[in-house]
């Protein structure tokens, strides 16, 4: 499937999600939306609701906003979760934030 990193796939619907989910391809059956992954990360965090995906990559946590919803991640509760991810740290975990063509660091 030739997608771009951070685009809408063709087979995503507004509101109801994968059309074709039941046949997605293997790297979409592979990725791990750490909303579903996290334990500590309550429906608040549910991709429908918060407008944001957050996935890890080795030490960065990547966090893409909906660009209709861009404020979104400096509210709580997720500004305060993201913060506190970014200043962990360990390992040389650090945040990375995607609205749209914009890039965030989180310090």
């Amino acid at each position: 499937m030739a997608k771009p990193a951070n685009a809408w796939c063709r087979h995503c619907v507004d509101g109801e999600g994968c059309r074709i989910y039941a046949q997605r391809p293997q790297l979409c059956r592979d990725f791990l939306c750490l909303w579903r992954t996290d334990a500590d990360l309550d429906d608040a965090w549910d991709p429908a609701r918060s407008r944001m995906m957050i996935y890890r990559q080795g030490p960065q946590v990547t966090v893409l906003v909906d660009p209709d919803h861009s404020e979104i991640w400096k509210q709580p509760p997720y500004a305060e979760t993201l913060q506190r991810w970014a200043h962990e740290g360990e390992g040389g975990q650090y945040v990375i934030v995607f609205v749209g063509d914009a890039v965030f660091k989180i310090d």
